[in-house]
């Protein structure tokens, strides 16, 4: 069983780095796209909103069964590291809803809203073993529920990243737009 006090750590840390990214995208530029294939930080909010959502609701589902085996071809899975790099583009699986668009006051709080589900998640389930309970990544492969949890942080790691190059790319961007 993982530390909890660890994996606490680490979606704390992903969150604060994301909303430090964010600080630096001003309020009138927040849904500006840098590039006309790219979100802009109002989607990307909305695309960690949904994504930690269906994990911690998919895990608060699967916990209400008993633990399914998993077959050992099917135990082999890419290393969540990778879930942090922006080396490789993927195409998410789930499509931005663009109705959780709004202004980045709003958006932000959604966001540590979907955390604090998330954070009360780890402590409804501390005396549970979650290893044994499993569903795959759409690209990394199979993972148990403390390997998802750690998953969200590496993955708005990665998003905080991305934060980052909108922010260096957006006064670019306006300015070409505007000649």
């Amino acid at each position: 069983m993982p530390k909890l006090d660890s994996l606490r750590a680490k979606l704390f840390t992903a969150q604060s780095r994301f909303l430090t990214a964010a600080d630096t995208i001003p309020f009138d530029l927040w849904q500006t796209s840098p590039s006309p294939n790219a979100w802009s930080t109002a989607e990307i909010v909305a695309h960690l909103c949904q994504i930690e959502s269906s994990i911690i609701s998919n895990s608060d589902r699967i916990l209400r069964h008993p633990p399914r085996p998993v077959p050992l071809l099917k135990r082999f899975r890419l290393p969540l590291f990778l879930a942090e790099y922006r080396v490789r583009r993927f195409q998410s699986p789930l499509p931005v809803d663009h109705s959780l668009l709004a202004g980045k006051d709003p958006m932000l709080a959604a966001l540590c809203t979907v955390r604090e589900r998330t954070l009360a998640f780890l402590d409804e389930t501390k005396s549970r073993n979650l290893a044994p309970y499993c569903f795959p990544h759409p690209f990394l492969g199979m993972f148990n529920l403390y390997a998802w949890l750690e998953l969200v942080a590496s993955h708005q790691l990665r998003h905080a990243k991305q934060v980052h190059e909108i922010a260096t790319l957006i006064p670019k961007h306006v300015v070409t737009s505007q000649k």
